[in-house]
Order: structure tokens, then sequence, then C-alpha cells
């Protein structure tokens, strides 16, 4: 459709917004497609009450009650969120048939066994683990994960003009190599989850027995340090500039320290928007979140579409007080809407949607 403009606007987004006046955006396709940026007298977030499940909601992981399973939080049909902790190794071996993982440790360290091998594990990795791959978790101190289940495969995403060094150089991908564990018991078992269902296969020898592996797909591991974000000194990019994983219907970012805009007229804090088509969740792993008031480490923000969602007032009035950022935090977007578990309604910050309020 054709670009058109009425009214008291900016000359570009995020950009010398007109005094008195604050600038949403509204999108369709995650940032990519339609949009328009409206020119509000009032903050879209200054408002009195929420009556009604669309409103932003916080989760306090740190609440939920762990036992021998991840606890599911959040999901729809394309993907399930999960927390979990882990303090000694299962006596058993498990093999998702449900989806891929994408594992992030929020802390701890360990290392996950394999069919291709080991890979440890510390604060802050990614470890991919593809549909029907056999592993066990095992903990060398107490560890705590964020679980994101795929029912498609884990990508990579397109870094198009950027090339292909852009957000993390393939060089720091870490793979597992193959160590043949020896049998010393007399019997091993495999729980294979299918269908939201277990199943446990009883085997005489190691399950984890191979000598060798060759081919394009495995385990793999990324640590969100090694994170290298797309910005731009001049203007405050949107946050799928931040993609790290991408699956069907969603999309995994990683927000990490990074400088602040330097142009005095360029917004620098998040843009309110109303991003009609994707749901947005963010786990808060470390550092001092700007954006976000009353949030602490291991909590976890979910904003239904639907509602707007931007700064919060204190970060919008200051955000002339700092030069960078200091948050490490991973944002899971997705287009079909989420529902909450009874574990994430029992964990719930319940007065959240005040924390807007001017």
């Amino acid at each position: 459709m054709t670009h058109l403009k009425k009214g008291i606007t900016s000359k570009q987004a995020h950009v010398a917004i007109p005094e008195g006046t604050f600038e949403e955006e509204h999108g369709r396709d995650g940032f990519y497609g339609a949009v328009s940026h409206l020119y509000h007298q009032n903050s879209p977030t200054n408002w009195l009450k929420i009556k009604g499940p669309c409103r932003p909601y916080a989760i306090d992981t740190r609440k939920f009650e762990f036992g021998d399973e991840p606890v599911k939080f959040l999901f729809n049909d394309d993907v399930a969120l999960f927390m979990f902790h882990k303090i000694h190794p299962e006596m058993f071996y498990s093999r998702n048939a449900d989806g891929d993982w994408v594992i992030f440790v929020h802390d701890g360290k360990g290392f996950v066994e394999t069919d291709y091998g080991p890979l440890t594990y510390s604060d802050g990795d990614y470890i991919v683990i593809p549909r029907g791959t056999t592993y066990r978790i095992v903990p060398e101190k107490e560890s705590r994960f964020l679980m994101i289940e795929s029912k498609s495969d884990i990508r990579q995403p397109d870094r198009g003009l950027l090339g292909q060094h852009a957000l993390y150089d393939p060089a720091v991908i870490e793979v597992p190599e193959p160590i043949a564990f020896e049998s010393v018991e007399d019997k091993y078992q495999v729980r294979i989850k299918r269908l939201e269902e277990f199943t446990t296969v009883t085997y005489a020898f190691h399950p984890l027995d191979v000598v060798g592996w060759k081919g394009t797909l495995y385990p793999w591991k990324l640590n969100i340090r090694d994170f290298r974000p797309v910005m731009s000194h001049r203007g405050h990019l949107a946050p799928s500039v931040h993609s790290t994983f991408i699956g069907d219907n969603f999309v995994v970012c990683s927000f990490v320290p990074r400088p602040l805009e330097e142009d005095k007229d360029a917004q620098r804090v998040p843009f309110w928007h109303r991003n009609i088509d994707y749901d947005e969740v963010i786990f808060y792993h470390a550092g001092n979140f700007f954006s976000r008031d009353g949030i602490d480490a291991g909590m976890v923000t979910f904003h239904p579409l639907g509602i707007h969602h931007g700064p919060h007032p204190k970060a919008y009035q200051n955000q002339r007080t700092k030069d960078k950022t200091d948050e490490y935090a991973v944002m899971i977007d997705t287009r079909r809407p989420l529902k909450m578990t009874s574990a994430a309604n029992s964990a719930l910050f319940e007065d959240y949607w005040k924390l807007w309020q001017f």
C-alpha cells in the first residue's frame, strides 16, 4: 500500500519525536509487514485499570515447585516453555519425540551427554538438542534452565546483507565429540517423550555407545556472550534484529549489553507498540533491566498480542542518563497466542500491569 502521512509526525521513525507526543508503532508480521506510527498526546500504557485476560503478565519462575520433570508455563501448538531445576543427574536417559529442545542455562554448570558425545555447559549457554536425540543432563553444580520445546526444527537466522559472520560467527559454535560410553551396568533405561506421554525402553548395554558421527544434524552449543548485537548509533532498531534461533511461527532473540544510540534525537528505549501478530515473552537472565522496572533475574514477562507495551515510565524519563545497556535476556516471540499453565498462574506478579502508570 502507498505510504501516507497526516497530521503531526516525525520525519523518521523513533527519531526527533515531536515534543509532547508519544510515538507508537502499529505493525504486522513481527516488524516485517505493513506498519504505521501514531503520535499520541498520552502514553498508550498509562492506563487506569485493565479488566480481562489481555494484559501484561509477569511470572516469577523462582516460585515454581520443581520435581523430576520440567515445569511447563506457556505453550501453543508450535512451542512450549519450561523451567527446570536440577541438582543430581537422572538415573535414566531421555529422548524427546515431540520436538527440538533449546536449553538456556540460567545458572549452574555440568554437561549434557548425547548420542553424539558430551557438551559441557555453564551460565549463559544455549544448547540445541534435535528431536529424537538421546541425552542426559548431568549437573556438577545446582543448575536452572529455561527450556524451549519446538515442534519444528531449530534453525539459524538469515544474515542477509549483514554477511555470514554477523550475530554470531559460526566458529563460536561447539559440537560434541563422541567418546563411546562403555557399559558398566546390567541395564540402562531410555525414557521417550511422545505426545506428552512417556515410554521406557531398557537396554543391556549403554545407549550412548556411538564411536563416530557425520552429517548435518547434531546437537550444538552457543553462549549468549558470543552474540554480537546488530545496532545503529542513529536510531533504535526493532528487537527482531537480535534473532538467534528460528522455528516455525516463532523466533528466539538474545538481548546483551550494547551501547545506546548516540544521536541526540534518537529514542534510546524500546518504542511503544501493539505488535498485533505476535505474543512476546522475555526471560530475564542477568544484569540491570533498563526498560523493565520491578523485574529481577529469573522472572518472565508475557505481553499478549493486542495490548500495548513499551518502556516503563522511569526508563523513558531516564533514557539520557545511561550510555549503554547492562542486561542479558532471552526473548521468544510467537505468531500463535500462548496459553498459561496453572504453574504460571500460581507464580504471577499480580500488580505488574500497574508499573506503566505515570
